[in-house]
């Protein structure tokens, strides 16, 4: 069996002021690899804006938090970065997050553990953005904006901005343990 060496990229802090950088890592890996699918967590849509300027022509899927999420009845991605986002030709996915749904919902109620609880916080042993990565991986395949016989590049953040990316393979969140983390192309060392 032959190994390969391949660059990461770390940044030693994490969040917004590394997503100019993440971006630029994830577009020479994607031109690399030929990977023409790029998924980004994208909350108030800044993030989504860069993303669907610096991935302009490619297959862009913007997932941002459903509506009422923080607030009932309320959109955090503004109206905006929405027309930004579309008009350069990315598509938005706003929906439940794949690791809280209806689990979240007896979480709060009762105060117990879910499954996707135990799923989130064993992907942020590698950094907040990998479980958001992963995680936005799976929402883009529920919906059919991804292929899961197609390998894409996901991106996420530790909070605002992006810090991370990964070469993923997604799948639907019902055969999550099927995932497979290719490469990780960037991430905070933190």
């Amino acid at each position: 069996m032959s190994s390969m060496i391949r660059n990461v990229v770390y940044f030693a802090g994490k969040g917004v002021e590394d997503t100019d950088e993440a971006l630029k890592a994830a577009l020479v890996r994607a031109k690399e690899l030929g990977i023409r699918t790029i998924v980004v967590a994208s909350t108030q849509g800044e993030t989504g804006v860069k993303a669907s300027e610096v991935f302009k022509g490619y297959n862009v899927v913007v997932v941002t938090h459903c509506t009422g999420f923080k607030e009932a009845n309320a959109q955090e991605l503004t109206e905006g970065n929405t027309k930004m986002i579309l008009a350069n030709g990315a598509r938005i996915l706003t929906t439940t997050h794949a690791f809280a749904g209806l689990g979240r919902a007896v979480k709060n109620k009762f105060g117990t553990v879910q499954a996707e609880d135990i799923v989130a916080n064993t992907l942020r042993i590698f950094g907040e953005g990998m479980k958001v990565a992963c995680e936005v991986a799976c929402m883009a395949a529920d919906a059919g904006y991804v292929k899961t016989d197609e390998d894409a590049i996901a991106i996420g953040g530790s909070g605002r901005g992006a810090d991370t990316a990964i070469v993923v393979r997604p799948v639907n969140v019902h055969k999550f343990f099927d995932m497979k983390v290719k490469e990780v192309i960037c991430k905070p060392l933190q």
